[in-house]
């Protein structure tokens, strides 16, 4: 029992450093790239603060979005763990699953980040005239600032309908069937 709950401790610790990396990485990368207005890479390294605080907004919302499906993957191995044998899925069936868990949680951050500054670029265009992306690039921090907890509230929101999400479309272990009354 120890060793199932060791091996168990460092599976976790290993998935959340490799996903924390994968994350930053992956967040920052899709964002310079998917900007329209200007590369946000170039303005950080400008020291632009409002690109940077809604960089870090956004790299700890997708953050927050993959944690709710990373514990989907945690309690897949979990079960697996303590009855391999009840589980009814082989442990390469359940890194397939894990990796489904990921990539769908991961996809969803993308896209609701992604979305949600859009529409919030676009109601500020129509309603106050300004340009969020101009605003971003001249460096008025105000901008930066509105952006990002535009981001951390739709991060709120979103991540436990990813994992609602996630749990159904990709099968779960089970561990057997209780009867209550015949």
């Amino acid at each position: 029992m120890f060793l199932t709950q060791v091996s168990r401790g460092l599976f976790e610790f290993v998935l959340m450093v490799a996903m924390s990396g994968i994350v930053i990485w992956t967040t920052y990368e899709m964002f310079v790239a998917a900007n329209p207005d200007f590369h946000m890479g170039e303005e950080i390294k400008k020291g632009n603060v409002s690109v940077g605080v809604l960089m870090a907004a956004i790299l700890f919302s997708a953050s927050m979005i993959l944690q709710k499906g990373l514990t989907s993957v945690v309690t897949i191995f979990r079960v697996y763990l303590t009855t391999p044998t009840e589980s009814g899925f082989s442990l390469w069936q359940l890194v397939l699953m894990a990796m489904g868990h990921l990539v769908i949680s991961m996809v969803l951050a993308l896209i609701t980040i992604s979305v949600t500054l859009r529409l919030f670029g676009r109601l500020a265009r129509r309603f106050n005239d300004v340009s969020p992306g101009k605003e971003l690039q001249r460096g008025n921090v105000a901008m930066g600032i509105l952006l990002a907890s535009v981001v951390l509230i739709s991060a709120m929101y979103v991540g436990e309908g990813v994992s609602a999400l996630s749990k159904s479309l990709i099968p779960q272990p089970t561990i057997g069937h209780i009867q209550i009354m015949r």
